[in-house]
């Protein structure tokens, strides 16, 4: 057992024994029940400093999305010494700690790609080093240049086509979620000592491939770990040691994620859960009379304004399938412990209450971790922001616990992961409608009319029949997955050797659990195209060379969206049949095969390079996004919307079911406190269905629309939407991404 002096008032033993955060919060946390009237206004330095944000978030919209760029220094976690929002009001900074050397200057970060790297600098006028081009070049390979060089033929057709689309084979995977808490409780030179332990205890001697790669693995997880030590000193800090007070327990953790975000450009640089962790500091401090509640939402606004902050580099693809320049770093709240305890805690109310302090932000993506049996009061409030904000997802604690117990985060958007027990192999998603058009034209792409998939027999009739239509398609739904599956396999692998994490790795436990997340595109699409073959009557409209480009609805047909079983049926037999055939696969380093529904902006994307469907979507459009029912589907109001998402099983979708409603104000109610009640009312009946995520807005459509015409209006400079998984600063998607949201149902009844 191992003690220090800064945990002195803190219970437990398990905790010092090993690695454990989840037993010290088990161990420590004090649930809060109460209401928010505890809470606190900024201070003034907490004006000051956002004050000063906002107006280069300002600037930076002015020169197009980017304030400022490296291009002469490969980002690392000492490539920099210390940099602060505003020189001048550096020591009202309560956490400090920047990705570059100044605010909002985005990293120069070649080991994902070097080409990729460039562009992102060239787009925006900014011209990147040539010895770094030659360095990275010539001399060294990225993980990019490893995996197009190991990539088949069909691969590349499949990428090219989008029936796969938005691959992290470019730029860090993402979606791997540090235990920063860990710097917090035990201080690097503990955590270096475990690891340490572990590198002794790795194999038998017997020097096996995976041992060889393991042993390697720890060894630079060591490196990054003294590597940390380093980065804190540039800023005056020594984070060898357990920090000893609120303050410290939120820089040291800073500082890990700091870290993690100095190395990595993944597509999801999440936080975790660290709400109820920091509410032990802060309540013992607080007990103690060192610390004031103003002091306390002081500290949790300033580490939230540095979430805020987090910038990458990113190329014009990018930008279009991942609109309004996201992070994804995800912060969770709430949620109910194995124990029955609420693990509310008044820094959950700290959290969500920076979104009235310093204004809705897209960053973090503040997570509700939701269960009807939290605190009514902590319910109600979390309404209230959201109403007010449209800036809070909620996630379904009761269906992810049994799955993956009280103490996960979410990592990128809906995907749950065991804090410090786990990793993820992220990988993009499969265009199950577009797969759909290949079925009918036996795998010739209908845009690009190259044979793309297996040149299996087309569909030549002039209706489509149920009959035929299905056999095809999961015939050739079966070689999508398997083709999916050895894409992801190979990117994994390439990661690996060539864009390890060890910073994030460092704070994982070594004998780590790996799950491999797959995802649908077009999901509600398939639903309705094959509720119209079966239902209605499908005419083809073929071009000369016989190939499908339209067709023809005649008569009525179930839609997904309306609690209709015809309908909502195809929708769970759709799940179950891919995530199978995913399943039946080879994934890489055993991982455990997961699917999801949830497309993020890229919904646009992916209806761009899909022709018309059979449920009368035309062509080259947009998809409805992740598992919302298609545009104009939705006949019977908001709870029979619900209801049909609600009846997708979770366990067939771990690594998450995305569900955004916008609702007319309204239909809420025509008071704060009717529609905070009425919302509570929604949210406990959704999830006690066992549906998994909801996005909520509430705002009506001419909001949007005039927040299009005039961005330049000061009432929208930080106004926030939720769109598939993540909040966006709406002026900031681009004018076709806008357009798509406009479009999206706007419910005006419940």
């Amino acid at each position: 057992m191992i003690n220090f002096e800064q945990w002195e008032g803190f219970e437990g033993r398990i905790w010092k024994e090993e690695v454990n955060v989840r037993d010290f919060i088990q161990k420590n946390y004090t649930p809060y029940d109460g209401d928010e009237s505890f809470l606190a206004g900024p201070t003034e330095a907490t004006d000051k400093l956002w004050g000063a944000l906002q107006k280069l978030q300002k600037a930076e919209r002015a020169k197009g999305g980017v304030l400022d760029m490296e291009t002469e220094v490969v980002s690392g976690l000492t490539a920099y010494g210390p940099g602060y929002i505003d020189p001048e009001l550096k020591d009202l900074e309560k956490v400090v700690g920047l990705q570059t050397d100044k605010p909002l200057k985005r990293a120069f970060m070649p080991y994902g790609g070097i080409k990729m790297a460039e562009q992102a600098c060239t787009t925006y006028g900014y011209q990147p080093s040539e010895e770094l081009h030659k360095i990275f070049t010539d001399y060294t390979r990225t993980h990019n240049q490893a995996v197009f060089d190991a990539y088949t033929p069909e691969m590349k057709a499949a990428r090219h086509t989008h029936i796969i689309t938005g691959l992290p084979d470019t730029y860090g995977r993402g979606r791997i979620v540090g235990d920063y808490r860990r710097v917090a409780l035990y201080g690097i030179d503990a955590l270096i000592k475990f690891k340490q332990e572990d590198f002794a205890n790795c194999g038998d001697g017997t020097m096996t491939d995976d041992v060889i790669r393991l042993r390697e693995e720890i060894a630079r997880q060591i490196s990054a770990l003294k590597g940390m030590k380093k980065m804190a000193e540039a800023y005056g800090y020594d984070i060898s040691q357990p920090a000893k007070n609120a303050k410290e327990a939120c820089q040291w953790l800073y500082f890990g994620y700091l870290a993690a975000i100095k190395t990595q450009n993944g597509a999801a640089m999440s936080v975790g859960r660290i709400s109820t962790f920091l509410d032990i500091y802060i309540q013992r401090d607080l007990d103690n009379g060192t610390l004031t509640e103003s002091q306390a939402q002081e500290l949790i606004d300033h580490m939230v304004m540095k979430f805020r902050m987090v910038k990458f580099a990113r190329i014009p693809s990018y930008n279009q399938l991942f609109s309004g320049d996201p992070v994804w770093a995800t912060l969770e709240v709430g949620g109910i412990g194995m124990d029955g305890r609420s693990m509310v805690t008044k820094n959950c109310y700290r959290f969500l209450h920076t979104l009235e302090n310093m204004g809705p932000a897209p960053e973090p993506n503040l997570t509700v971790l939701y269960s009807s049996a939290l605190p009514e009061n902590f319910k109600k409030y979390a309404a209230k922001v959201s109403i007010n904000t449209s800036s809070v997802q909620y996630e379904n604690d009761d269906v992810m616990k049994p799955v993956w117990g009280d103490d996960y985060s979410i990592c990128c958007c809906v995907s749950a992961t065991q804090t410090g027990k786990e990793m993820q192999f992220f990988g993009a998603r499969a265009n199950l409608a577009k797969c759909l058009l290949y079925a009918i034209n036996g795998g010739v792409d209908e845009k690009s009319h190259e044979q793309c998939g297996p040149n299996y027999a087309p569909i030549t009739g002039e209706y489509l029949n149920y009959d035929e239509v299905l056999p095809k398609y999961v015939k050739m739904l079966d070689w999508l997955a398997g083709l999916y599956v050895n894409v992801l396999n190979l990117i994994q692998y390439m990661h690996d050797k060539y864009y390890y994490e060890e910073a994030e790795m460092a704070l994982i436990d070594t004998d780590v659990r790996r799950t491999f997340a797959t995802g649908i595109a077009g999901f509600s699409h398939v639903i309705d195209s094959l509720s119209a073959i079966k239902y209605a009557k499908v005419k083809v409209v073929r071009d000369d060379t016989g190939l499908a480009t339209g067709f023809d609805v005649e008569g009525d047909f179930p839609k997904y969206g309306n609690d209709d079983d015809r309908a909502d049926e195809i929708g769970v037999w759709l799940l179950k049949t891919f995530l199978e055939m995913i399943k039946k696969r080879h994934t890489y380093r055993n991982s455990e095969a997961t699917t999801s529904i949830l497309t993020i902006t890229s919904n646009v994307v992916y209806g761009k390079y899909t022709g018309a469907l059979p449920d009368g979507r035309a062509a080259f459009t947009p998809f409805a996004p992740g598992a919302n029912p298609s545009y104009g589907a939705e006949q019977n109001g908001l709870l029979a919307s619900l209801n049909s998402v609600a009846k997708l099983p979770y366990h067939w979708a771990l690594d998450g079911i995305s569900n955004t409603q916008t609702i007319n104000p309204e239909a809420l109610g025509h008071s704060e406190g009717e529609r905070v009640e009425n919302l509570v009312q929604v949210l406990d009946g959704y999830f006690d269905q066992g549906a998994h995520h909801l996005n909520v807005n509430v705002f009506g459509k001419e909001k949007l629309l005039d927040a299009m015409e005039h961005p330049e209006k000061e009432e929208y400079a930080n106004f926030t939407i939720r769109v598939s998984g993540y909040a966006v600063k709406f002026i900031d998607l681009t004018r076709e991404q806008q357009m798509d949201v406009i479009s999206r149902t706007c419910h005006a009844v419940l």
